[in-house]
């Protein structure tokens, strides 16, 4: 309760000096039952003002959901290729509740096409040895930022996001740049024995006065952009930088800009997520998820494998903490892809109900990496399905309720009393189910079921009944 609040109930309370009130009703400097009555009233109507103040100041108070540049365009994206994808979203997958439009690494490099040489990259930097956006790739972020481009997105009814290796571009460090509004340097901030291990272009950050200046100018910089969602590369997992990730926080606190913060790459461990959940909004659980059913390179993650994994985080999932089972590598792939060449999605239509349906029951940020200028209609079918949308956005008490052999079930349950019961057959052969209820935690003996995928009704039914495909899922809404 707010100091100012007691001392004015405290106020209120009448000196009785022993006068009798009621039965059981006496002061004397003690207060009355009538007063106490009167005190719990007005604590438990703070804290449910504060508890709604909070909840509305939660950021990412369901699981983002967004297009993100990687999958398709890896390094290369244009200005011209962001505006065409973002045209999409907005004309086709807004109304469903797909929000944030993000440009993933690079965007600062003139000559993205030459990321294997990476001595003969050309960085993009303003005075203060600030990352910029490469104007022959940007056109409309001279002299600018990408506030131009963040304003075009806001005006479609879209959010901003932009992707950034952490640390501090080496060549500022070389330069000994002066940190904007700071009297720090640049070689202050930067930890030259830091450096990450698969990208080039920066040294890490020292956790001292000089490398707050330097993020808290980073994250000023991108605030007066426009920017509403950084995802953070090199920093929750090989290696995890718990320090930096700590900074980051401060510094986006400090903007007052209510900027979501997404940590890169996975797998984050379990011991690591007090503190990622109290400094971002989400975080990667596993290494990159590409278009495989098995396991692909060894870097990369399987969609089968992603099953324990997304079950083990489950018990973080909250309003603002969102574990991120990563991108959706769905429809059409290029045309410079992040990994691989130009393609199709490699997932059969199966397996890619499979992939909406887990990240979907499960909680997940949900973040296309398909080229939205070639989504046929299977695609849009996959993410413009309300109930599968809602149940990510608006479910609750999602969990894993069963796994007998190849034949993993997860349930949730809606806003409207429904339940959702999804059955997973990760096996090579079909499996035909025919269960009660009970078997998968489900209390009524009978339900109104609907096939969500088949958008068909099936009346009220007395048992789980249905064949699952291989590599495929059932998806049930079940109303009592």
């Amino acid at each position: 309760m707010p100091r100012y609040l007691g001392k004015k109930i405290m106020a209120s309370i009448p000196s009785c000096q022993g006068v009798l009130f009621g039965v059981g009703e006496f002061c004397g400097g003690i207060v009355v039952r009538m007063w106490m009555k009167r005190i719990f009233a007005a604590l438990l109507a703070v804290s449910l003002v504060a508890a709604v103040d909070a909840q509305e100041k939660v950021l990412a108070p369901t699981p983002p959901m967004g297009w993100n540049s990687w999958d398709s365009y890896g390094l290369t994206v244009t200005e011209a290729q962001f505006r065409a994808n973002a045209d999409v979203m907005a004309a086709k997958l807004k109304a469903f509740g797909w929000q944030y439009v993000v440009v993933d690494e690079g965007w600062y490099l003139r000559n993205p096409e030459s990321a294997g040489k990476p001595e003969t990259l050309v960085y993009t930097a303003n005075a203060e040895g600030q990352y910029m956006p490469a104007v022959n790739r940007f056109p409309s972020a001279a002299n600018a930022g990408f506030k131009p481009l963040s304003d075009a997105v806001h005006a479609q009814g879209l959010k901003f996001g932009i992707h950034i290796i952490r640390g501090i571009p080496k060549k500022t460090v070389a330069a000994d740049t002066v940190i904007a509004g700071s009297a720090f340097r640049a070689s202050e901030a930067a930890d030259m024995a830091d450096v990450c291990p698969w990208n080039p272009d920066n040294f890490g950050v020292k956790d001292n006065a000089a490398g707050q200046a330097w993020y808290d100018a980073l994250m000023k910089q991108y605030a007066g952009w426009g920017v509403d969602y950084v995802k953070v590369d090199c920093i929750a997992s090989h290696p995890f930088k718990g320090a930096e990730i700590q900074m980051i926080h401060r510094a986006i606190v400090k903007t007052g800009r209510p900027v979501v913060l997404s940590l890169s790459p996975g797998p984050t461990a379990l011991e690591n997520a007090a503190l990622v959940g109290e400094n971002a909004q989400l975080w990667r659980i596993s290494d990159d998820v590409w278009d495989r059913w098995e396991k692909g390179k060894e870097w990369s993650q399987s969609l089968k494998a992603q099953f324990p994994v997304i079950a083990s985080w489950q018990k973080f999932v909250r309003p603002g903490n969102w574990p991120d089972a990563d991108m959706l590598p769905l429809g059409h792939l290029g045309p410079v892809p992040g990994d691989g060449k130009e393609r199709d999605t490699r997932l059969t239509k199966d397996e890619q109900r499979t992939m909406v349906t887990l990240w979907a029951i499960a909680r997940s940020p949900l973040f296309l990496g398909a080229n939205l200028t070639q989504m046929d209609g299977w695609l849009e079918s996959l993410v413009t399905n309300t109930e599968v949308m809602a149940m990510n956005q608006r479910g609750r008490e999602q969990r894993l309720v069963s796994e007998d052999s190849d034949l993993v079930a997860w349930a949730s349950k809606g806003d409207r009393g429904q339940e959702y019961l999804a059955l997973f057959n990760l096996g090579d052969a079909e499996v035909r189910v025919e269960a009660p209820f009970a078997k998968f935690g489900l209390a009524a003996e009978k339900y109104a079921a609907r096939d969500v995928w088949e958008k068909k009704d099936l009346g009220k039914v007395g048992k789980v009944m249905g064949v699952v495909a291989p590599h495929g899922v059932l998806l049930l809404e079940l109303k009592k």
